[in-house]
């Protein structure tokens, strides 16, 4: 989707919303027009900076009189709305239409016009590649005719008031059209002008339509909020009411907005909050949470930009707790391996102590050795080196981390052709496998220090002559049959 480039200016003027335009969507908007009386205000923001000008690049105003000519009416909408209001970049333009998808399908295919992610469709979606140059998403408004709080079965309509009225929060369910006026019918435009986060209408109907409304609450709580402490009160009361649903959330889903949390402003309050109100047990952490460390590690390393793994680590207690919170979110195996490495070494003695019986120690000496023992262990060694960086981010040592960052681990001297043109060398499959594996793990071992020749007079006979013993005396070895993941 297309990047905006500049900011929005704040002009304003008020107008009246546009009618419904059929009986049965008449009666429906008129409803909530009663229900919302007080906050149905719909006002317009006329963007006149360069910034809006630089939107409309060939392409956009291809696709806008496409709609025009047809009598469509299209408009940005959600998320970009909201940053361009907040004088920030949004990542990309997501545009909302009266069209069908079938209107737009027709329309694109009369004008030649490339067509794809064709997934979308059932939910509305058309994403239409315009000259070749950039796509553009284009949904159909929508009701949430059926929802089982995680998916909806929707009804098309042509009322954006009633598509607002299904969007999460406030400050989301804004459009802009591409005149520059604003369609705000739950004043999201005041409460991101007060940066408060509250939900659309009903904070507990709009929860069980999709549970994972409850994280989405508290990532744009981090993100906008003035404060860790500006809740609605009613807003985390709804959120406690509701918190059982979440059950009904993938892990995927909700660790795709957890770790965005984590390594969010106010991380570490929010957390807390997520714990008060009973988010956090639904989420695979464990009942105590190990709070004072998270305060600690969060004040001195947020600046260091962690993972998120690194930061929830500070939670847990135990590898065991690890393992708990991947059942629940399925983390990938470099998280897990991630976790219990700052587990295992968060107050290993070995590294904390190592100057204080040598005050003329190398203090970066026990990491560099640390990076090379994980560099055998691990089952991929490029990420002993992010390990190590993520360890010294969770110690806020920013000396240390700079020193890890800049080191190169050196090239291994033997390479494979090299190897090969040694007549007592095993050719080919496991075994000249199992040889070079051996030779890197003695270069390891030498702190990096072995050279070529090193290794090829002192090492492989050696290395050559195990290899020898363990075929004759118990033959190769059949491969392992994979196990179940576990992060420990």
């Amino acid at each position: 989707m297309r990047r905006i480039t500049a900011f929005a200016s704040d002009k304003i003027k008020f107008f009246f919303p546009h009618q419904p335009q059929s009986k049965f969507l008449a009666h429906h908007a008129q409803k909530r027009l009663e229900r919302h009386s007080s906050t149905m205000t719909s006002s317009t923001v006329q963007i006149t900076s360069p910034v809006f000008r630089s939107l409309f690049t060939p392409e956009l105003k291809v696709l806008s009189e496409m709609f025009k000519e047809r009598g469509f009416e299209l408009r940005i909408a959600g998320g970009a709305v909201r940053d361009i209001l907040m004088n920030i970049v949004p990542v990309d333009i997501d545009l909302a239409t009266t069209a069908t998808p079938d209107q737009m399908k027709l329309m694109f295919q009369e004008n030649e016009i490339r067509m794809i992610n064709v997934g979308g469709e059932k939910h509305g979606t058309v994403t239409a590649r315009i000259n070749d140059q950039e796509n553009y998403e284009i949904t159909t408004l929508r009701i949430d005719k059926v929802t089982d709080g995680r998916f909806a079965e929707v009804e098309f309509t042509r009322d954006w008031v009633v598509d607002a009225n299904r969007r999460d929060l406030t400050i989301n369910s804004m459009f802009l059209d591409l005149e520059g006026n604003l369609f705000d019918f739950f004043n999201g435009s005041e409460d991101l002008q007060k940066r408060v986060i509250r939900f659309v209408g009903e904070p507990d109907k709009r929860i069980q339509e999709d549970y994972l409304r409850i994280l989405r609450y508290f990532r744009f709580f981090g993100r906008i909020s003035n404060g860790p402490d500006d809740h609605v009160p009613e807003t985390l009361a709804a959120i406690a009411r509701n918190v059982e649903g979440l059950e009904r959330i993938s892990g995927e889903r909700l660790w795709t907005e957890l770790r965005q949390i984590m390594v969010g402003r106010f991380g570490d309050s929010v957390i807390v909050k997520m714990m008060d109100t009973g988010v956090a047990a639904h989420l695979g952490l464990p009942a105590q949470l190990n709070v004072e460390e998270l305060d600690v590690v969060w004040k001195r390393c947020h600046a260091m930009k962690p993972k998120p793994i690194t930061i929830i680590t500070a939670l847990l207690h135990s590898e065991e707790d690890i393992n708990k919170l991947d059942e629940r979110l399925k983390l990938s195996n470099e998280e897990c391996s991630l976790g219990v490495f700052i587990l295992r070494h968060r107050f290993n003695p070995a590294l904390l102590d190592f100057c204080k019986s040598n005050s003329n120690a190398d203090p970066f000496f026990p990491y560099r050795r640390l990076l090379a023992e994980e560099m055998l262990n691990l089952p991929k060694p490029n990420w002993a080196k992010s390990h190590c960086i993520e360890l010294l981010k969770y110690r806020g040592d920013s000396v240390l981390l700079q020193a890890m960052e800049e080191f190169e681990v050196p090239k291994f001297p033997v390479t494979g052709h090299r190897l090969l043109a040694i007549e007592a060398v095993p050719k080919g499959g496991r075994q000249t496998a199992h040889v070079l594996h051996s030779l890197r793990a003695a270069w390891i071992r030498s702190d990096f220090t072995r050279t070529e020749d090193e290794l090829l007079t002192v090492d492989l006979p050696v290395i050559l002559h195990n290899l020898q013993h363990q075929t004759e005396e118990r033959g190769e070895k059949k491969p392992k049959k994979a196990r179940n993941k576990n992060c420990s």
